[in-house]
């Protein structure tokens, strides 16, 4: 059930003297194998010593495992890596980490295992099979890179043929349309033309009988002062006096 829940990390530590840091952690606990290439050495933190350390920096289990992780899983550019000798074939590995703006350095002692080569080749074969497994994922992205870009041109392709149809059905569309509406504007103009010619023509009507009306009242007028002026002629006559008679002057004879 442990060996479950363990997580494993492998860091090639860049120091003066590389070395390889293979890590298997547990919740309340982990393990360190670490090769220089000819020699190896062990380290197992205990959960009594991993509570026991935790307890000194006032952290939760939990978070000292996180923490050691963090720096032995990557190795971290602000943090100070060093693995010194601690005499009798022993070595010291520390780290140095920040907190709450002080610099704070874990150590541990590791101490030369039983069977060196056997820690070595453990370490090896996890970095193989690290290997394997990464390689065999880099092909699956490589055929699912490969299938997606597959898929890309073809949507692609179909997107510009899709966009070249809707591109000649509005062309066909607006010409069409284009047409139709020319014709429309044809017969308007038409109908405009036709409205204009009666316009013109009941105006000239209008005016032809406007004019007719008149000229018979202007004639009706003439005839009218004819008919006057011997009226007025006659009047005038009988207005002449009377033609004066002869004064005879008798003599008159004294007797």
């Amino acid at each position: 059930m442990e060996s479950t829940m363990a997580r494993h990390t492998c860091l090639k530590l860049e120091i003066p003297e590389p070395i390889f840091i293979k890590g298997t952690w547990f919740p309340s606990h982990f393990h360190l194998s670490i090769t220089d290439g000819l020699d190896s050495w062990v380290c197992d933190a205990t959960e009594e010593e991993v509570r026991d350390r935790a307890a000194q920096w006032d952290q939760p289990v939990s978070t000292y495992i996180q923490l050691a992780e963090k720096h032995l899983g990557f190795q971290i550019p602000s943090s100070v890596y060093k693995f010194t000798d601690a005499g009798d074939g022993n070595k010291r590995l520390s780290w140095t980490f920040e907190k709450e703006g002080t610099k704070l350095e874990w150590r541990w002692k590791c101490q030369s295992p039983p069977d060196s080569k056997k820690t070595t080749t453990s370490i090896l074969d996890f970095l193989m099979d690290a290997n394997i497994r990464l390689s065999e994922e880099v092909v699956r992205k490589t055929q699912s890179f490969e299938q997606l870009k597959g898929e890309a041109e073809k949507c692609l392709a179909q997107s510009e043929k899709f966009n070249s149809e809707k591109m000649e059905f509005e062309a066909a569309v607006y010409a069409k349309f284009l047409g139709v509406l020319n014709s429309k504007k044809q017969k308007l103009r038409e109908l405009r033309d036709q409205l204009s010619k009666k316009e013109i023509s009941g105006e000239s009507a209008q005016e032809a009988e406007d004019s007719d009306k008149t000229e018979s009242f202007d004639g009706g007028s003439d005839d009218e002062k004819s008919e006057e002026k011997p009226r007025e002629k006659l009047a005038g006559t009988s207005k002449d006096p009377p033609p004066r008679r002869g004064y005879v002057r008798k003599k008159i004879t004294h007797k």
